[in-house]
């Protein structure tokens, strides 16, 4: 499955944000592997950053990610640039966006 993200960057932790990104910690690169967590790439405008996770099931990746030591401490270590998780759910939590359209949905209807 692949899933969308919306989150926001603190003011002014732009660059900080990017520079931790340059290379993630290799524990988390095994942790997202073992949850099923094949792919993510990040984009950012501004302060706003989008997010694309291909995944096995991501709802379940995040369960199992949330105790993992690996993602604890890159919580603890990203978390300070982070404002928060744009959803409808509203809570700041990392819930996947609605998809609108997609070409090869369209493509494979016709």
């Amino acid at each position: 499955m692949r899933v969308a993200l919306h989150s926001v960057v603190r003011a002014g932790a732009e660059r900080q944000y990017e520079a931790e990104h340059e290379r993630i910690p290799d524990d988390l690169v095994a942790a997202f592997a073992r949850v099923g967590i094949w792919n993510w790439t990040i984009w950012r405008s501004g302060s706003d950053l989008f997010h694309i996770v291909d995944c096995e099931d991501f709802d379940a990746a995040m369960r199992e990610l949330q105790d993992d030591p690996a993602n604890v401490r890159w919580q603890a270590r990203i978390g300070p640039f982070v404002d928060r998780f744009v959803s409808d759910a509203g809570d700041g939590a990392p819930h996947p966006i609605g998809q609108v359209w997609e070409l090869t949905t369209q493509r494979s209807q016709s």
